[in-house]
């Protein structure tokens, strides 16, 4: 494990009382920068500047600002979601951020999957639910759209399915993309994820400007 200080990673921004949107109860999203992904329609591109975070943090300081709604976590089941950019590459900090958290709170994480597995294999013991940004299953929209290869995202997703319990643990997140995948793409994309066990699903058009 990293020493503290040089377990410190960029950060775009902490939003707090967040309420159904990214995971039970109350949750704090903290949203690191830096992505596997150049998606065409990206949320927060700033992620993918060099100079597109507000500050650094290490664990210890991440926790001590996160602590001010600890009672509102505990009282709705809630906690932190990390979100991004891809979070899962933050891996390390992660880790050692849940080991000092309080172990009631609920953690969450925001991916596309999209990752070296190591990184999934230190995240599993402490990830309590995955809401996992497929985009689309055809290899060939998939590329078009964020410039990389889908074969570790669907390999990952199978990795993440074959342990028990993870089926309830998982939520997909299926966009219509504008000008990307048709309404049979996504209808296509849900079913070939269902055979492969995913059970939740959240479908939704993305807003392009």
């Amino acid at each position: 494990m990293m020493s503290e200080e040089k377990n410190r990673v960029p950060i775009i921004g902490v939003a707090r009382h967040r309420l159904a949107v990214d995971g039970q109860g109350v949750t704090t999203l903290v949203a690191f920068h830096g992505c596997t992904l150049r998606c065409q329609y990206c949320l927060n591109a700033q992620c993918l500047r060099p100079d597109g975070f507000s500050r650094t943090a290490t664990p210890a300081e991440l926790l001590d600002e996160v602590m001010i709604d600890n009672l509102y976590f505990l009282a709705t089941g809630g906690g932190i979601t990390f979100g991004g950019g891809e979070p899962a590459i933050r891996s390390e900090f992660i880790d050692a951020f849940c080991r000092i958290a309080p172990p009631e709170w609920h953690f969450t994480i925001e991916t596309a999957l999209n990752v070296d597995r190591q990184h999934l294999e230190r995240l599993l013991p402490l990830i309590h639910e995955y809401i996992i940004d497929i985009k689309d299953v055809n290899p060939d929209i998939y590329k078009r759209y964020t410039g990389q290869d889908n074969s570790r995202v669907l390999d990952n997703l199978q990795w993440l399915l074959s342990h028990d319990g993870m089926a309830d643990r998982v939520m997909v997140r299926l966009p219509h993309i504008p000008d990307f995948n048709t309404d049979n793409d996504v209808q296509y994309t849900r079913r070939h994820l269902a055979t492969m066990g995913v059970t939740r699903f959240d479908e939704f058009t993305y807003l392009c400007r």
